[in-house]
């Protein structure tokens, strides 16, 4: 197994070590690895991702390490860039990426605050944690978290922050671990226990790299919840993370403020009057194009006149888009006047609609509907001569033109109307 350097000091970035194996590019695996007697770089496990940096050889080679995992007899995989086949027994010198290792620090160890701070005020136990590049969550299985609990758990987690508790590693036995009332004990794989203390608030079992006093973790902030198959998931980010969140939000917020001409505190109303009236103007201009379309379709009728019992109207709107042609050929359709609606519009993707007043079922198998047109055949013939592409059923059916094609739309309008009248 190898030597995990990280389990006595998470603060050590830099290590002398020795290539024990390499591991050459594969079907499997393009990039090539090697795995060293001892190692500070901490692989991805337990919910928290691996750590990266560089390791120099000898001959002072750098090799940039871009992923650490761990392999199922307990040793630790270094993947690396490049790297042609190396003598095995070569030292090297390892070198964590600092800013990475503390930011992992922080963000693990405000998690075991936070877990046992929803332990402490709600008896909530944490199932699972994740940590993100952006953000962690932690998974707690309750169907759901209170505003007002979010609230009071990251005030909890955040005065043993301010207290600047000392955070502790001790390894024990399963035995003795079974009796000190542990937060989460893990399952029974192994017999010797690495625990993480925060003194007088937290006990549990973890591999993972922490900071060594509360104080370090900087700062927890608590963002969203959401349900999930387990129960409640809950994001935070903690030290440097949350201040450049935190500076992220109020820069969003003092924009979408100066937008307002309000004060931050009162963007949600302003957010929520202009929902409003967004929604009030919307309706209004439903209703105004409702009144355009039947007064259009009216005025169309009025100047129609009769074939085989029915009047046939022939529109192309150059100014309206499609839904507005939907809307017209409703208007048509729907009066008390039988009457077919060839519409289209040639806002760019043009289209085409075809609609006619619905005529009765037949009372028995043996009648007939009356000569009412199918709309859906009608459409895709016209459209196969264009190679456009459509359908519906008898009485109403849609369809476009392909796009950026150049097509005489009133002209399919009126071949439409020929086919109809013949």
């Amino acid at each position: 197994m190898t030597k995990r350097l990280y389990y006595d000091s998470s603060e050590a970035h830099e290590f002398d070590s020795v290539i024990e194996a390499f591991i050459p590019p594969s079907s499997e695996q393009s990039r090539p690895s090697v795995i060293l007697q001892e190692t500070a770089f901490y692989p991805t496990s337990g919910g928290q991702v691996h750590d990266t940096g560089w390791l120099t050889l000898d001959g002072g080679d750098r090799l940039r390490v871009t992923e650490v995992a761990d392999t199922e007899d307990g040793k630790i995989v270094h993947y690396l860039e490049a790297l042609e086949q190396p003598l095995v027994g070569t030292p090297v010198h390892g070198s964590i990426d600092p800013e990475r290792r503390q930011d992992h620090m922080q963000q693990h160890s405000g998690q075991h605050v936070l877990s046992a701070a929803f332990i402490e005020l709600y008896r909530m136990p944490t199932v699972s944690f994740h940590m993100g590049e952006d953000y962690c969550s932690i998974d707690l299985a309750v169907p759901a978290v209170s505003p007002e609990q979010i609230v009071a758990a990251e005030k909890r987690a955040n005065q043993i922050v301010f207290e600047n508790r000392p955070v502790r590693v001790r390894y024990v036995t399963r035995a003795e671990a079974e009796k000190l009332g542990l937060r989460k004990l893990p399952p029974a794989e192994r017999d010797d226990l690495r625990l993480i203390e925060v003194a007088n608030f937290d006990l549990t079992a973890c591999g993972g790299t922490h900071v060594g006093s509360s104080g370090q973790i900087g700062s927890i902030l608590l963002r969203k919840t959401e349900k999930v198959r387990q129960g409640t998931r809950v994001e935070f980010v903690c030290g440097g993370r949350a201040v450049r969140v935190a500076r992220r939000d109020y820069s969003a917020l003092s924009e979408a403020a100066a937008l307002f001409s309000a004060k931050l505190w009162d963007v949600p109303d302003q957010i929520r009057k202009s929902v409003e009236e967004s929604k009030l103007l919307r309706k209004q201009k439903d209703d105004a194009l409702d009144e355009l379309a039947e007064t259009m379709a009216l005025a169309d009728l009025h100047s129609q006149p009769e074939t085989k019992g029915k009047k046939i109207v022939v529109r192309v709107f150059s100014d309206r888009d499609i839904g507005f042609a939907k809307l017209f050929a409703q208007r048509v359709t729907r009066t008390a006047t039988p009457a077919i609606a060839l519409v289209a519009s040639t806002v760019d993707p043009p289209g085409l609609v075809f609609a006619q007043t619905s005529s009765p079922i037949p009372a028995s198998p043996s009648s007939t509907r009356d000569s009412a047109a199918d709309m859906g055949a009608l459409l895709k013939q016209v459209l196969s001569s264009v190679g456009g592409r459509g359908g519906g059923s008898r009485d109403f059916a849609q369809g476009g033109v392909p796009a950026g094609s150049y097509t005489n739309v009133e002209q399919l309008l009126r071949e439409a109307a020929g086919t109809i009248e013949t």
